[in-house]
């Protein structure tokens, strides 16, 4: 079942197109204003100078040290870990370390869940029904859902913070150092922490499983109470753990593929021209890749729970019974 589910995961994500156009649009149109913010800086700060002509065939990492220590605000993201797959090991590396974004990109992102949270329902909805349901039904089902779900992400956020509030300083600000107080290898405290983080990763993965569920429970059943949708959530992955966790593992993999394909073909600082949109392209095929990632880890998770409890009939496609028309039907008379 958990190959049948990972595959049929995959045929729901392949027949809607458009839920994965709609989300790329979506983050998309949610970057470029801080890209565009970005860039007025970066223009401001070189100006017509041979600085900019130099960081124009490459990168300029003199200028880069003069600009860094002056740079507010959106300018101090601009470091060397945005090149390439540097970027991707930084942004895990700030969410183990339980680091905050600064005040414009928390704002940018809050405003992204918070997209994300209305079309959370239309998406769960379409690979639920099987079939299309239309921009008027894909909305629909987002607005009937989407004060639900702000409330369980009330809770969720609640979650968290005791996670990065609490948990993550215990394990490395209290544990850490005692474990690692009287070692005298420095490999030994590394695979400390690296333990360590698997822990944390750990505990905000099952948050993340649970509160899938509670999502996929709470549309295909209709359910009304958050509180009610996370219980359920949470008895379904007890009755069930081996068939959720083998899906994790599945879906963990496919993610890790797409990463491991843009470790190889990220690229780094280039010159400008033909070879910059290069660079832009490979950029967005792999952001394409991720939401189609995280697209089919919901899919996949909504056809293991059809399954498992026998809720296809729910919201599955309809029977096509002949006449399929008026005019066949009179035809037939």
């Amino acid at each position: 079942m958990i190959i049948a589910s990972f595959l049929d995961g995959l045929k729901r994500t392949v027949s809607a197109p458009a839920v994965l156009l709609c989300l790329f649009a979506v983050t998309f149109a949610m970057t470029v204003p801080l890209a565009i913010t970005v860039r007025g800086m970066l223009r401001e700060h070189l100006g017509a100078s041979l600085a900019a002509e130099r960081a124009a065939d490459g990168v300029n990492y003199d200028w880069w040290q003069e600009f860094l220590p002056q740079a507010a605000g959106l300018g101090t993201t601009f470091t060397p870990a945005v090149i390439g797959f540097a970027a991707v090991l930084h942004n895990v590396s700030d969410i183990l370390d339980g680091k905050t974004p600064i005040a414009p990109v928390a704002g940018a992102l809050a405003a992204y869940l918070l997209v994300w949270t209305f079309v959370l329902g239309g998406v769960i909805d379409r690979y639920a029904r099987q079939r299309p349901t239309r921009a008027h039904g894909f909305f629909a089902a987002g607005g009937v859902f989407f004060t639900r779900f702000v409330r369980l992400a009330a809770i969720a956020g609640l979650v968290y913070w005791f996670l990065f509030a609490y948990v993550h300083p215990w394990l490395f600000d209290n544990w850490y150092p005692a474990l690692t107080r009287d070692l005298a290898v420095e490999r030994e405290a590394f695979a400390w922490r690296v333990l360590l983080y698997a822990i944390f990763a750990v505990l905000l993965a099952t948050t993340s499983v649970v509160l899938d569920y509670a999502k996929i429970r709470a549309v295909v059943e209709d359910r009304r109470s958050m509180v009610g949708a996370l219980l359920a959530s949470i008895r379904f992955i007890a009755r069930n753990p081996g068939r959720v966790l083998g899906l994790y593992v599945l879906n963990t993999a496919a993610f890790l593929v797409v990463i491991g394909v843009w470790a190889i073909a990220a690229p780094g600082a280039g010159r400008g021209g033909l070879a910059m949109w290069l660079a832009f392209a490979l950029g967005q095929l792999y952001l394409t890749a991720r939401l189609f990632v995280k697209l089919h880890v919901l899919a996949s998770q909504t056809s293991l729970f059809q399954a498992s409890l026998a809720h296809a009939s729910y919201t599955a496609m309809p029977r096509r019974v002949w006449p399929e028309s008026p005019a066949a039907e009179m035809i037939g008379g």
